[in-house]
């Protein structure tokens, strides 16, 4: 259960709540057990208005709170608190945080395999069958769900937290506040190969994977998704980045702060993408390119050249009538010939 006054705390670290001192002792004691649609939220649960489309749902709204802007206090029905904020659907981020279920993982688990020489910080969690290499150090607070590898001398920060079955390799660097879910990996080999005079019979000759990979602070990477070290120098991600599933990341790619990254995208080796960008699903970038700051890339988007101007940037075909799309194709091919 999360009271009025601790829900208040949590949205003021990113804004003010502008009818605070409203509250009185009685409302501020008021507890809430979850989040809900306007719709479907009942009396124990906090909801919110972000977007001006579902207004229709506020007046017979059930919630116990209610986020709304200043514009729309006046529609809150009685019976809700009105939570005034600037930006309802960050104060809903920030909020949802307290209600999420914490990890059952409780100090460190005796079947962990940890190295003599390992550094572990205050108050880590360490799950059933972990294994921590030779001098890996895990700063305070942080938390490994079960099977969680991570490979020598390889530095995890303070309050991260690893899922189950995330694989660290060695010499990486994790900053603070790092989320890696489920089946993550980091730091393995690039896709680096020198071809034979003939591959069909001498194959491809490996290229050692001799970097790093740096991850910054506050950054989350979803399930699945796997960023190569680099062949020479480092691959690097920035802070407060946020990375979808099955996302690859190739090796020596370098990912500024705050960019945004959809999943099932790809981005070819050395690549460089700039700070703020928000890349869409099953975008496709092309190596040894850079992307500027401030690039909004659609769903679908394949990016062959360098971005230097920010905006937002699409290709592709959206869905349409198989017959349609076939005489379009024709069409297109044509245009290649004129």
């Amino acid at each position: 259960m999360i009271t009025i006054e601790q829900l208040l705390f949590q949205i003021e670290q990113r804004q003010p709540v502008l009818n605070k001192a409203e509250f009185s002792p009685a409302q501020l004691c008021v507890s809430l057990n979850g989040v809900g649609s306007l719709t479907d939220a009942n009396d124990m649960q906090l909801s919110f208005l972000a977007d001006p489309h579902y207004i229709s749902s506020l007046a017979n709204s059930q919630a116990g709170a209610i986020l709304v802007t200043q514009r729309y206090r006046a529609q809150v029905p009685e019976a809700s608190l009105a939570l005034v904020v600037a930006t309802p659907y960050l104060a809903y981020a920030s909020g949802s945080q307290l209600f999420a279920r914490s990890s059952s993982v409780s100090g460190i688990h005796p079947s962990a395999v940890i190295a003599d020489s390992a550094v572990i910080g205050e108050d880590v969690n360490i799950g059933p069958f972990c294994v921590i290499g030779e001098k890996v150090q895990i700063g305070a607070r942080s938390s490994l769900n079960s099977h969680v590898v991570i490979e020598a001398h390889t530095n995890i920060g303070t309050d991260c937290v690893l899922e189950s079955q995330v694989v660290i390799g060695h010499d990486c660097s994790l900053g603070t506040h790092v989320r890696l879910h489920a089946g993550v990996s980091i730091g393995s080999e690039g896709f680096g190969f020198a071809p034979t005079q003939n591959p069909s019979l001498n194959g491809w000759e490996r290229i050692a994977q001799l970097g790093r990979v740096i991850i910054g602070d506050h950054v989350r990477i979803g399930s699945n998704t796997c960023i190569d070290r680099g062949a020479i120098e480092d691959t690097v991600i920035g802070n407060h980045v946020i990375i979808d599933n099955l996302v690859q990341v190739a090796h020596n790619v370098r990912i500024g702060d705050g960019t945004a990254i959809a999943a099932n995208t790809g981005i070819a080796g050395s690549t460089t993408i700039g700070k703020r960008c928000i890349i869409g699903g099953a975008v496709g970038i092309t190596g040894h390119i850079e992307i500027t700051d401030d690039v909004t890339l659609s769903g679908m988007t394949m990016v062959t050249k360098s971005i230097k101007t920010a905006g937002s940037y699409s290709s592709g075909t959206a869905a349409m009538p198989t017959a349609n799309w076939r005489r379009a194709a024709v069409r297109f091919r044509q245009l290649g010939r004129n």
